[in-house]
């Protein structure tokens, strides 16, 4: 807008002149005065304005030390300046570097996409495009041992959260129905997972999401792919695969926003990043860790032919012990048919038959013996009573005399008192009795 009004400007006062030419229509740049007033629909600020506060704003911060990761190195020997991008990995943010191609020329070490370094810049804005930049001075490698120590220090917060807790690891599925893997592209270790999985269990399925494996991307790209399998029902397990590589490379593996993403996924993960020395913390937080991919394939997927064998020898085992508990069964019942009871199941009462028919004849015999004693005892008994009775003493001419009137008890006659004259004595002999009268008495001499 200012451009087109100097140029009509230009133009009006060409005309005036009386000019025809051409060159009376080139427009005439002038400058406007810079407005100091603060911004308004009426009275706005023209661009360059804008930009020149910026600039000034933004040189305010001096010199100054940035860390990030490297990537998108455009560089060339023949070329002044080289542009570089500097990346936040626990951040989607990226700020453009620039400096002189001899800088990279001259560094120790060749710096390569992926790696972090520590720049010393100014900030600078360029307001001819609006454009915000970094101009470095230096570009320090980050050391590996500082490397290190900033994973271990980064172990020991997510240890100290409880994210390395064996509670909170979630079991991987006996025999998953998909498998999910987060991998390089046409890389060895998605070779080795698919054919080693296959091989074990041909029906097993696979959703692949390849993502870089190192440098600046590599972290949010495995994150996104997280999220993606991990929100899949089908998918029971997620593997995350490499094939091993330095510690630069492998530092995707021990982003913070990783470890997070994985210890928040409600589906188990496998860490099987194919290295020994120096693990990444990815695989304290995993649920499970495979010490290479194709030991991975192995852990998640079972072997089909162990399987089966494994159940055949369930199914021998099962056969044999059933074999077993029946012939101990039958051997038992056998061992209880032997016996006697079981043998002749009337064994028992015609025992207790015999001995009780057995009780009885010597309980006769007992009582016979007893009663044939009895009876003699009653046959001596009886013959000392009759030798002693009156009987008795009848049988050799004694007689009883007794005496009482008719209808009344006899009463033995001891005394001559008892017959007066007259009275009526019955005398018994011993084979009768005899009806007499009282004629006189006589008391003994």
């Amino acid at each position: 807008m200012v451009r087109l009004n100097a140029y009509n400007q230009g133009f009006v006062a060409g005309r005036e002149h009386g000019s025809r030419s051409p060159r009376s229509r080139v427009p005439v740049r002038r400058s406007a005065p810079v407005s100091q007033a603060a911004p308004s629909a009426d009275n706005p600020w023209p661009v360059r304005e804008v930009n020149a506060k910026v600039k000034a704003w933004i040189e305010r911060l001096g010199h100054i030390w940035v860390e990030g990761q490297l990537t998108q190195i455009n560089a060339k020997p023949t070329w002044k300046l080289s542009y570089l991008t500097l990346r936040d990995t626990e951040a989607d943010a990226s700020v453009q570097l620039t400096c002189y191609t001899s800088l990279l020329r001259n560094s120790p070490t060749p710096l390569r996409d992926g790696e972090r370094v520590l720049v010393h810049g100014k900030p600078a804005f360029y307001p001819g495009r609006g454009s915000f930049s970094l101009w470095v001075t230096e570009i320090r490698p980050v050391g590996i041992g500082e490397l290190l120590a900033r994973i271990e220090m980064l172990r020991r917060t997510l240890a100290a959260e409880g994210l390395f807790d064996p509670g909170r690891k979630k079991r991987l599925p006996y025999l998953p129905n998909c498998v999910g893997l987060i991998t390089g592209r046409g890389s060895a270790a998605e070779r080795d997972v698919l054919s080693v999985a296959r091989d074990r269990w041909p029906e097993v399925r696979f959703r692949v999401i390849n993502t870089p494996v190192q440098g600046a991307t590599a972290a949010p790209e495995i994150i996104r792919a997280l999220g993606t399998l991990d929100a899949d029902p089908e998918v029971d397990v997620i593997i995350i695969a490499r094939g091993g590589g330095s510690v630069e490379d492998l530092l995707p593996f021990s982003e913070e926003s990783l470890q997070r993403a994985v210890a928040a996924a409600s589906t188990p993960v496998v860490s099987a990043i194919g290295h020994e020395p120096d693990t990444p913390v990815l695989d304290n937080v995993a649920d499970l860790r495979a010490a290479t991919p194709t030991d991975a394939a192995k852990r998640v997927v079972p072997d089909v032919a162990e399987q089966r064998a494994l159940i055949q020898e369930l199914r021998a085992r099962s056969a044999q012990a059933l074999r077993g508990w029946v012939q101990r069964q039958s051997q038992g019942l056998r061992d209880l048919r032997s016996r006697p009871v079981l043998a002749d199941p009337m064994l028992p009462i015609t025992r207790r038959s015999d001995e009780l028919a057995q009780f009885v004849r010597h309980l006769r015999v007992q009582v016979t013996h007893d009663l044939d004693r009895q009876e003699t005892r009653i046959q001596a008994l009886r013959s000392r009573v009759a030798t002693l009775g009156p009987s008795a003493t009848l049988a050799r001419g004694y007689a009883v005399v007794q005496v009482g009137p008719a209808g009344a008890e006899p009463e033995v006659v001891t005394s001559i008192d008892q017959t007066p004259p007259g009275s009526q004595l019955r005398i018994r002999v011993a084979d009768g009795a005899i009806t007499a009268a009282t004629m006189a008495t006589r008391p003994a001499d």
